[in-house]
Formats: structure tokens, C-alpha cells, sequence
């Protein structure tokens, strides 16, 4: 949830992907024998797309899928696999969780450690469900982001959108036809038959984690039916959900997706990503199935996912704006916002799925200095200075947290500090002329500075800043990367 993709995501379940394209780049004994022990099923050649046309729908088709099959793999982690060490809770009940994440939460990479968690999978396909939210105290700031299958941001509840006030709101699926009934605030519709509600709620310190628990209980959920006093209808078809690790995505990617799909109905935007996935036997329409491709057909599949791997990867250090270091843009949002830029996002995705709008919050991440050399711990330490009159503007809150630069996960450290944010002020040193420096490395900077210290890990850097409800009057981050307010520049030390 930039924060925000199997059992225990992360990013080296990312990487098995991009391992999995591997197939196919220089196996050419392997694939020829392939090819040969090979029996083509009846009018599958017939059918089947052109060994050029399948290895593009297969890079357009990985683009397109990346951020609907990570999120499957954080839901059947999250709400299917009960074996999982992730699991959270079963469809349509809400898990609270009380406390921040640390470095032993891998499910999701880039995870927010500001504010305790609570987690809710809906499955829509029956009825709506109705999200109550309890009244919270004017200066904390809470949010419910209900993201979809899509990864599509579709609505907002919160201190932002709605206000702190007590509230009832309805989540409807793609197909629902009724309209809002009394007593329901607000509707929201998902464009995907499940989807997820992540509940974040601020905590100001360790000891505040009795009121946030007591918020967090004031949480419900109910199926329309039962906030109406109804019966209920019948009951879901039972799903055979198919088990996703990071051995078997090496060589089912497109399986999962096609599994993805039949939840989601298309919009106009995806007609025609819809159509090309079809003739390579992926989702609804197709006249195979995607496992009768032949050996050499699959061998493109291979190679068009690295070339969309790489694509990705281009886009996240060319297309982003940079500032002072830090890429500063918006990669979240609804439908509308990404209105067929399935690049944009993929991107978002893989920089840290479940990403707010930049409207909720803004996230200015760096892996580079500001003269692009890329943060290492092992190498360097690092300061960042904030002036006294250019802390980051922010109607709630904001930090700075650090992740491994590899697996973008939670370092383990001796003081078990993740982040530094707004709250931690009064405890922070603040310089002669008020400003604000924090120390980034991996070793103490001294007793005399370790209450800024955010230590580093031994290697590669990923910090990511995280600003709640950025202010829109000047100065503001907003829009990403073309505000009035900038990130101050890292730093090096030594």
C-alpha cells in the first residue's frame, strides 16, 4: 500500500517474475527440442496468433496484468490461504491490526509503518456490503482506501473526503443495479467483484495505541441485507481459488490473469487489451486455451514479458519527474485517471502497490542523490536537511521511511526505527536556525544525534516520503512534481 504484491509477496516474488522471463533468451537447444516433442492439439496452429503478434500481446498483456495479478497474490495471501503466515481474515470481515509494520511484514512491498492497519477483502458478488465507521477526535487523521481488482482507487472514507464523523457507506459491485438506500452516507462502486478496503489510522505514539484500538473496534461491516433487516439472497458460487507462489508464476503468469479477469468486467478503455489477450487464449472471448500455445509460442510469451519488464523498469527512471533527487509524480488513482495508461500503471505497482491518490497522499521517493548517484549504505552516509520554514506542507501528517533498495521491504536495526515523522518532532533536535537534519546511515551517528537517526541498510537505499493530505494552497507538493514545495536534496556525507 505503497505500502503499498502468493503467500509471502515480495519483492523477490517480483523478481521470480522477471526470472520467469528467462525462458527463452538464449535456450534455444531446449526450445527447439521443445518444439519437436511437441504435439500440437488439434486447431490450435489454426487459431493461434503469429509467433510476432503473441510475443506483443504478451509484453502489451504483462503490462496490463502486472498490478491485477500482484494484487491477487496479496488477496489470496491476505483472505484465501489460511495457512499463510499473512492472513489476515476471511472475506468480508475486517482484521485490525494493532501496531505498525515492521521488517517481518514482506506480503506487500513499500509498506506504510506510520499508521496501524486494518484490512478488509470484500466479496461483492452476492450483495453490497456496508462499511460503518465510528466518530474519531478532530486531529487524527484516518482513511479507508477502497482499491479493486483493477488496483483502480474507486472511493475514499476519511478525515479528508468525508470528515471524522460517524458514518454508514455502501460498496457495490460492477454488476449491481439498485440505488442508495436511507440511511447510507455515501455509495461507492468497485469495477471488480472483489476488491479491498485498507483502513489506516493514525497513531501518534507508542502509547497511543490504546486509542487507536478503541477506532479500530468502531469498524464494522455488514451485507446490505442485514443493515436493512432483509433476508439475505443466495449465496456465491464456491471458488476454487488456484494457489499462486513465486515458483509457479514463473510459468502461470497468464494463467492467473485469465483466472483475474472473469471477476472483472471490461470498461471502454480495455476493450482492446481485452481482444489481443484473447488470442493468445487469456480471458473472456478466446477460442483456446493459453496452456495449447506451442512450444515456440511460448517461448515469445517469454520474451514479450522481459520486454515489458523493461519497459517498466525505463519508465520508473525516465518518465518521473525528478526533484532534487527525489521522482516526484502521481502513478494512483481511479479509472478515470489512468484511462487506458496501463504503464503508468504497472509502474505504480510495482513502485508500491496500493499507492494513495495524490490528493490523499503524495510520495516523493528516492534511490539516487541529487546528482543521481544512487544511495548506498554500505558506501556512504547521508543528512537531510528540512529548513525551518519548509517542513513538508501537510494538512495531517508526513515522514520519511526507509526500505532495503533491493526487496523495498523493512530493514531490521538495533533501535527498530522504520521512519521518521511529523509526530516524532517534539523528541527530534532540532538545529540553531530551526531547522531539522535526520541522519541516514547504517552505524549511529553519535549519541548526540541518534534521536534523528533513521538508520540505513548495509547496501542499496529506497526511501520513500509519505505527505497526508497535502496542503493545496501554496506551498504544495501539489500537482506532483510541478508544486511550489520541493523536497530538499540528500546529502552526502562521507
Amino acid at each position: 500500500m505503497n505500502e503499498s504484491n502468493p503467500a509471502r509477496f515480495k519483492s523477490a516474488w517480483f523478481a521470480a517474475i522477471i526470472a520467469a522471463l528467462a525462458i527463452g533468451c538464449g535456450e534455444n537447444d531446449t526450445i527447439s527440442q521443445a518444439e519437436k516433442m511437441e504435439e500440437a492439439k488439434p486447431g490450435v496452429q489454426d487459431t493461434a496468433p503469429g509467433i510476432e503478434e503473441t510475443k506483443a500481446i504478451a509484453e502489451e498483456g504483462f503490462i496490463y496484468g502486472l498490478p491485477i495479478v500482484m494484487n491477487y497474490a496479496v488477496m489470496y495471501a491476505y483472505a484465501v490461504d489460511r495457512a499463510s503466515p499473512e492472513f489476515k481474515a476471511p472475506f468480508n470481515q475486517i482484521k485490525n491490526e494493532p501496531r505498525v509494520f515492521t521488517y517481518k511484514d514482506t506480503a506487500i512491498v513499500t509498506p506504510n509503518s506510520d499508521t496501524p492497519y486494518s484490512f478488509l477483502w470484500m466479496d461483492l458478488r452476492t450483495e453490497p456490503l456496508v462499511l460503518s465507521v465510528p466518530e474519531v477526535e478532530a486531529g487524527r487523521y484516518y482513511a479507508v482506501q477502497l482499491e479493486d481488482g483493477n488496483t483502480f482507487n474507486f472511493g475514499y472514507i476519511g478525515t479528508r473526503t468525508t470528515g471524522n464523523g460517524a458514518g454508514h457507506y455502501l460498496v457495490v459491485g460492477p454488476d449491481w443495479k439498485g440505488e442508495k438506500p436511507a440511511g447510507i452516507d455515501k455509495m461507492f462502486r468497485s469495477t471488480t467483484q472483489f476488491a479491498l478496503a485498507g483502513y489506516r489510522t493514525q497513531l501518534f505514539n507508542p502509547e497511543d495505541m490504546p486509542n487507536v484500538e478503541a477506532i479500530q473496534a468502531g469498524y464494522e461491516v455488514q451485507p446490505l441485507s442485514a443493515f436493512l433487516g432483509e433476508p439475505a439472497p443466495p449465496a456465491a458460487r464456491a471458488i476454487d481459488f488456484p494457489t499462486i507462489d513465486k515458483a509457479m508464476v514463473k510459468t502461470r503468469f497468464f494463467d492467473y490473469l485469465d483466472f483475474a479477469l472473469q471477476f472483472a468486467p471490461p470498461g471502454p478503455e480495455e476493450k482492446t487489451i481485452r481482444a489481443k489477450l484473447a488470442r493468445i487464449g487469456v480471458g473472456a472471448g478466446k477460442t483456446f486455451d493459453f496452456a495449447d500455445l506451442s512450444a515456440e509460442h511460448k517461448a515469445e510469451v517469454a520474451l514479450g514479458m522481459k520486454d515489458g519488464e523493461a519497459k517498466i523498469e525505463k519508465y520508473l527512471s525516465t518518465q518521473l519527474k525528478i526533484v532534487n533527487g527525489w521522482a516526484v509524480s502521481s502513478a494512483f488513482g481511479d479509472r478515470e485517471f489512468f484511462d487506458g495508461n496501463w504503464l503508468l500503471r504497472a509502474a505504480g505497482a510495482k513502485a508500491g502497490i496500493y499507492g494513495n491518490d495524490a490528493a490523499e497522499a503524495t510520495y516523493p521517493m528516492a534511490k539516487t542523490d541529487a546528482d543521481g548517484n544512487p544511495l548506498d549504505g554500505s558506501k556512504h552516509d547521508y543528512t537531510l536537511t528540512f529548513a525551518a520554514d519548509a517542513y513538508p506542507p501537510v494538512n495531517a501528517f508526513w515522514s520519511v521511511t526507509m526500505y532495503d533498495g533491493k526487496t523495498q521491504l523493512l530493514i531490521e536495526n538495533p533501535i527498530g526505527r522504520y521512519l521518521i515523522n511529523s509526530p516524532m518532532l517534539p523528541q527530534l533536535k532540532k538545529n540553531a536556525d530551526g531547522s531539522l537534519t535526520i541522519y541516514i546511515q547504517k552505524e549511529s551517528p553519535g549519541a548526540d544525534k541518534e534521536s534523528n537517526w533513521l538508520p540505513a541498510p548495509d547496501g542499496p537505499i529506497y526511501l520513500v516520503m509519505r505527505l497526508y493530505s497535502p496542503k493545496t494552497e501554496a506551498p504544495s507538493v501539489l500537482p506532483p512534481g510541478e508544486g511550489s514545495w520541493q523536497p530538499p536534496p540528500l546529502n552526502t556525507v562521507n
